[in-house]
Parts: structure tokens; C-alpha cells; sequence
């Protein structure tokens, strides 16, 4: 069984602008129909709460519901936080949290999980939240033009999100499992994205800038030291960087 999310950067064509990947998103029907996201994802997201939702969970004020959408949409990238969800949307703790499982289910919304194995125990143990697709993520930020991207509070937090699911699809449309995590201390280190595979882990940084800064990779030589790992990664819009080397991308 495989598990077949929006088309990936390879399967498009490997498309030059980040941005305009991430403002476009990787829907199918969008491509194929050369549609503009300001017309394709308000009616996939009218479409989503309207029919889908009521399958998987009665949820009565629709309204609401698409609030709180579009509250999880500015969280992207941010460990989950269910009373701060809760508060904002205003509805209770544990609605907050079967909400999330809904979004979840319907493949809108996924977790990245710590990783924490091996490793002293002051660890951040709760997970980010990310989306299956940055085009509906942009629409439900409000954003309705590539260019509002680059001055964008979340821009950054969008790239990071199309990064990792670049990693994710690949490893999916290869039937494997996810594997993948973030890793964060309580001493200010993180690293954005590890991939475990064959019992290895790489550790990748994700910066949206494109001029490259020393500070860029210090919490990736951080872990790869902790861990003993030789693997560590740099991806930015316009080029990755592994074991000090450069190569465009």
C-alpha cells in the first residue's frame, strides 16, 4: 500500500521558484486544470468541511471549524500547543484535540515528532504541525499573490514546510514509512528535520535566506557531535550545503 499525497517537486518538473511551488501547492486537479489558487483551494476547502467532515466527525458549526483551520495554518513549523489552540478558537481542550485528529485522518495536517532516543531527557517531547500542502496553507494565511511571500511573517515556516514534505513524499511514493522527526533541547538547539533510515540519521537545517550564514549550521554540527553522526545538511532556496561543499539546487 502506498500513500499518495499532492505531487512533489519531481513530479512537476522540478519547478526552478521555491515560492511560486509553495504559493501553487502540489494538488493535481490544480495542475492538471492550470487553475490559479485563488479560485481552486476556497472551493476544495467549502468542498473538505461541507461533505468530508461530516463523514469522519459531526461537527456542527462549520464556521468555527474553518476558524480554527486557518489557526493551525498560522502554527505551521510551531510545536503543538492544545490549551493555546483552544483559547484562540475558543472552544475546549479536548475539542481542540479531536479537531486536530480530524485534520489529521483527512490528510490535511501532519505531525513531526520529536526525537529524543538516546539522548539526555530535557527535551522538547511534543510535536510540530505541518501541512499536507503549502497552497492551501497560503489560502487559508490569507495570502493571494506570490509575491506577498516575501515580506510574509510565516515565510520561512512555509519553505520549512515544503522541504520536509518533499522529504516525506519521496519516501512514501517509495512505500517506506515517514521516519522522519525534529530534534530540540531546552538549551535553545534545534534541528529542523532528521531522516532515520538503515538505523542512520541525517540531520538537515532548513533556512529560507539565501546568503549563507556560519550560524546557519552550528545546532546541525551540534547534534551531529551529540549524536556521533556524520551526516549533516543545509538546504536553502537556492542551494544545499553538506560537510562544507555547495551545490546548486
Amino acid at each position: 500500500m502506498v500513500t499518495l499525497l499532492p505531487l512533489s517537486l519531481s513530479e512537476l518538473g522540478m519547478p526552478e521558484n521555491s515560492w511560486r511551488m509553495i504559493f501553487k501547492g502540489g494538488y493535481p486537479g490544480l495542475h492538471h486544470l492550470s487553475m490559479q489558487p485563488l479560485y481552486f483551494y476556497p472551493s476544495y476547502i467549502q468542498t473538505y468541511i461541507e461533505r468530508d467532515v461530516r463523514q469522519l466527525k459531526n461537527i456542527e458549526n462549520y464556521e468555527l471549524f474553518q476558524n480554527f483551520i486557518r489557526l493551525c495554518a498560522g502554527r505551521i513549523g510551531q510545536v503543538v500547543n492544545f490549551s493555546s489552540l483552544a483559547q484562540d478558537c475558543g472552544i475546549s481542550h479536548t475539542t481542540a484535540r479531536h479537531w486536530l485528529n480530524t485534520l489529521k485522518a483527512s490528510y490535511l495536517i501532519f505531525f513531526l515528532q520529536p526525537y529524543y532516543q538516546n539522548f539526555n531527557k530535557r527535551l522538547i517531547k511534543m510535536p510540530k504541525i505541518y501541512f499536507y500542502d503549502t497552497g492551501l496553507a497560503c489560502t487559508l494565511l490569507g495570502i493571494e499573490q506570490e509575491g506577498q511571500l516575501d515580506t510574509h511573517y510565516l515565510k520561512g515556516a512555509l519553505f520549512e514546510n515544503l522541504v520536509i514534505l518533499e522529504f516525506l513524499k519521496r519516501r512514501l511514493n517509495q512505500g517506506l514509512p515517514g521516519h522522519l522527526y525534529f530534534w530540540r533541547d531546552r538549551t535553545g538547539h534545534e534541528v529542523d528535520l532528521l531522516v532515520e533510515r538503515g538505523g542512520e540519521l541525517r540531520a538537515v537545517e532548513i533556512k529560507s535566506g539565501v546568503t549563507f550564514q556560519k550560524d546557519f549550521i552550528k545546532s546541525v554540527r551540534y547534534f551531529c557531535k551529540l549524536s556521533k553522526s556524520e551526516k549533516g545538511y543545509l538546504v536553502g532556496p537556492e542551494v544545499i550545503f553538506s560537510k562544507g561543499v555547495s551545490t546548486k539546487k
